[in-house]
């Protein structure tokens, strides 16, 4: 090992070749303290380095080699050497063995803390080559694979169950019949433990938003939703389906012993140095309980609402509403559409020492220092009008209400507006349009509506092109007319783009999400039509007339830069 490998930081190395400026190895090592990341990492992800560039300097200024790590077939005692556990701590994978030194293929070989473990763990000397992050990573499962580790623990809970279940016979009605002390043995049993933190790990490693766990007659289905779209994963036994269950509700806090009801909950875990929290949903179903998490990652939330990758219009509009004193923010999407993270941007913005900023929320996805966030409880009668009403005796400036659900929360957030508040609030409705008029069919007088009303949005989230296999592509003049697309007179050459399928982005052409938006103020010329009950359609068309954005329009900008492709436009987003 070059004895310089240890002695020199890459902050230094990067600087000296002028590859980053001081700011941004400032702001990144910032996040390093607060994440725990590599630095590597976080320069990559922010797109202040590419992975190559990055690579060859390191290969360069340290003399020591780089390598495809995709090309090697690791012989498997070579993999036992280093634990998977450190394997994906450190991003490193053991790549063979010669005499006493083991070559380690690092995305950071100047991580002094990743060599020491491994020279006192390994009692090798250690020889470091260079390798890319992301391909680390795809080497990383392929050789210890989730799938392979899943396999084995698999066969060893059927291995288990078969043996427990040899002298038992199986009558027809035995569900019915719970032995709790049973469900909690097994569900603490190490195998159901190992496979529940392997359920979460997967979904965490897959980048997925939500963990569905499906009952069916002969099996249990999981799936994982990634960038908006369930993919199923490896199935467990049937039999080990009541332990999981089980022990997901003792990680939640939940009655074990309820089957008939639904039961909601939420615990919290760290994995790579972070806080996740997982919001639990249980429903009885015919073949057992059905389990969704929804994962809130704190480490993935952005909160700079600038940083979101709205279009102009919509980033106009909402910069003007945020800077009113009073009036309502209200934000319309179906679940999943990105809604929480916008409103939370939204308040981070607000949020500074001169306002008072409440929040009644169901439930606190994410905790906001300096926001005073209220969580409702039905139970006991703290529903989100009581909260609100509660709140508005706390001198708020800015307020925040979780959903406007029924007419009584629509009548104290609109007085609140109207009596010098800013209130954020979100609506189910389909289009931004359709805000107005949901609300007079909630029993809002319309000029009550008209008056509070700052601004009406609606929300979508389209999967982002992979730029590994992202390729150019021509549309024919006459799809483009069909679809409604009109080009940019500053941008009139569009750039049309789709994804050839990568093993980066499991072959589905896409890799993450971005937000598209329109934002409809309350201009002058729609105050008549709110206040004779005009339907959406024409607040929708008056709103166009005025300069407002579709979300039709903004998604296909987006498609127009290359960001996303027709065929996502055309999935999230309705003709205009």
């Amino acid at each position: 090992m070059p004895p310089r490998t240890a002695k020199r930081r890459l902050g230094d190395v990067l600087l000296e070749q002028e590859l980053v400026t001081q700011e941004q190895l400032d702001e990144c090592v910032a996040v390093q303290r607060q994440t725990g990341h590599s630095l590597a990492h976080i320069l990559v992800e922010k797109g202040y380095l590419g992975e190559e560039d990055l690579v060859i300097t390191l290969s360069e200024q340290l003399g020591i080699p780089h390598i495809r790590v995709m090309n090697y077939t690791i012989p498997k005692e070579v993999l036992q050497e280093v634990p998977q556990s450190l394997a994906r701590q450190y991003f490193i994978l053991p790549v063979s063995v010669t005499g006493d030194v083991l070559t380690l293929a690092m995305a950071d070989p100047l991580n002094i803390m990743a060599l020491d473990d491994l020279r006192m763990l390994t009692s090798y000397e250690i020889e470091p080559v260079v390798a890319v992050e992301s391909e680390l990573v795809q080497a990383i499962e392929k050789n210890y694979g989730v799938g392979k580790q899943s396999q084995d623990l698999y066969h060893e809970l059927v291995d288990e169950k078969q043996q427990e279940q040899g002298n038992l016979e199986v009558l027809e009605g035995a569900d019915d019949i719970e032995d709790i002390a049973t469900l909690e043995k097994e569900a603490e049993d190490a195998p159901v433990i190992r496979l529940a933190n392997l359920v979460l790990i997967n979904a965490l490693e897959w980048g997925a938003s939500d963990i569905h766990i499906e009952p069916f007659e002969k099996v249990v289905r999981i799936r994982y939703r990634v960038d908006g779209v369930l993919e199923e994963a490896k199935s467990p036994p049937k039999s080990v389906q009541s332990a999981l269950v089980s022990r997901f509700k003792i990680l939640s806090g939940l009655d074990i012993a309820e089957h008939r009801l639904p039961q909601d909950g939420r615990f919290r875990i760290r994995f790579k140095g972070r806080e996740i929290d997982f919001r639990i949903s249980i429903l009885p179903c015919y073949y057992g309980e059905k389990v969704v998490m929804r994962i809130l990652d704190k480490g993935n939330l952005t909160l700079d609402i600038e940083k979101l990758g709205f279009e102009k219009q919509p980033m106009e509009a909402f910069r003007e509403a945020l800077a009113l004193p009073f009036g309502m923010i209200l934000l319309t999407g179906p679940t999943g559409s990105g809604k929480t993270t916008t409103l939370y941007s939204a308040l981070h913005k607000l949020n500074d020492s001169e306002r008072n900023i409440i929040t009644v929320e169901d439930p606190i996805e994410y905790e906001l220092f300096g926001v005073n966030q209220v969580q409702t409880q039905a139970s006991i009668g703290l529903t989100f009008a009581a909260g609100l009403r509660s709140i508005l005796r706390q001198d708020p400036d800015v307020v925040m209400v979780g959903e406007i659900r029924d007419e009584e929360t629509a009548d104290i957030a609109v007085k609140a507006a109207l009596t010098g508040h800013l209130v954020l609030s979100t609506l189910h409705t389909n289009d931004a349009a359709s805000v107005f008029t949901r609300l007079v069919d909630m029993g809002l007088e319309p000029f009550l509506v008209q008056s509070s009303v700052a601004v009406a949005a609606a929300q979508r989230l389209v999967r982002r092109v992979c730029p590994e296999c992202k390729e150019t592509m021509r549309v024919p003049d006459e799809v483009l007319k069909r679809i409604q697309f009109k080009p940019d007179p500053d941008d009139p050459a569009p750039t049309f783009v789709r994804g050839r399928g990568c093993s980066k982005c499991k072959d589905t052409g896409y890799k993450g999400r971005a937000a598209v938006i329109e934002a409809m103020p309350n201009y002058p010329e729609l105050q008549d039509l709110v206040l004779n009950r005009a339907p959406a359609q024409k607040l929708k068309a008056m709103a166009m007339r005025c300069g407002m954005k579709t979300l039709r329009q903004n998604a296909l900008a987006k498609a127009a830069k290359g960001e996303t492709t027709i065929e996502e436009v055309l999935r999230v987003t309705s003709m205009d």
